[in-house]
């Protein structure tokens, strides 16, 4: 039996990995990430836990990712997994929040075993950067990357993905606080609430925190 660990790394601070991750890394004897152009979030964050594990890129064509993508990585994951041997898995955030991770774990055979580790996502990150809380005793919270007039019923808000339609994000949000935050806990993380400033920001590794006026 092989066995592959989902290591979920958090928001890119190495220092945010968890105990259990970092120790798992240590051991396993082949490291996995999703290719982005030679790079990835994770692996960075992962590389000072990994010592001898063998390193493969798995990629993952941006807007291209269907179920024969997915099969195909779940085959290299297992083909290159020693009998006996363990892998990991590294992802941003946590593997069970819009993850590449999880859809590829759906095409595994039998012959391997899959434990999850989770991370730090980061809203929470974001949320602790800003000092602020995302809810407090009988407030609502909702997680979304596609903001509906639904979602504005809830005291706090936290959309991922934000790079795509800002504009539409911030004008429904006109009753909230808007906090945007990229690249967090890491050297150039920025925090924004000018609306200006933030309709300039152009960066995938973003989000927005929103909290309802006067709560």
């Amino acid at each position: 039996m092989k066995k592959i660990y989902a290591i979920s790394t958090g928001p890119g601070d190495p220092e945010l990995l968890t105990v259990k991750a970092a120790r798992i890394l240590s051991s396993v004897d082949v490291v996995f990430a999703p290719n982005n152009r030679g790079k990835n979030m994770a692996l960075d964050s992962a590389r000072a836990y990994i010592k001898d594990a063998k390193i493969i890129m798995l990629d993952y064509p941006m807007g291209a990712v269907d179920d024969d993508i997915y099969k195909l990585n779940m085959n290299i994951i297992e083909e290159n997994i020693p009998e006996g041997g363990s892998g990991a898995f590294v992802n941003i955030g946590d593997n069970t929040i819009y993850s590449t991770s999880f859809r590829t774990f759906e095409f595994k055979s039998s012959n391997i075993e899959i434990e999850f580790i989770p991370g730090i996502p980061s809203f929470l990150a974001g949320a602790n950067e800003l000092k602020l809380p995302l809810v407090k005793k009988s407030e609502s919270f909702v997680l979304t990357d596609d903001l509906s007039e639904d979602d504005l019923k809830y005291d706090s808000i936290a959309i991922l993905k934000t790079y795509k339609n800002k504009k539409d994000i911030i004008d429904k949000l006109k009753d909230f606080d808007i906090y945007y935050l990229s690249n967090i806990s890491s050297d150039n993380q920025k925090i924004l609430t000018d609306v200006d400033e933030i309709l300039e920001e152009e960066n995938y590794m973003s989000l927005i925190i929103a909290r309802r006026k006067g709560v």
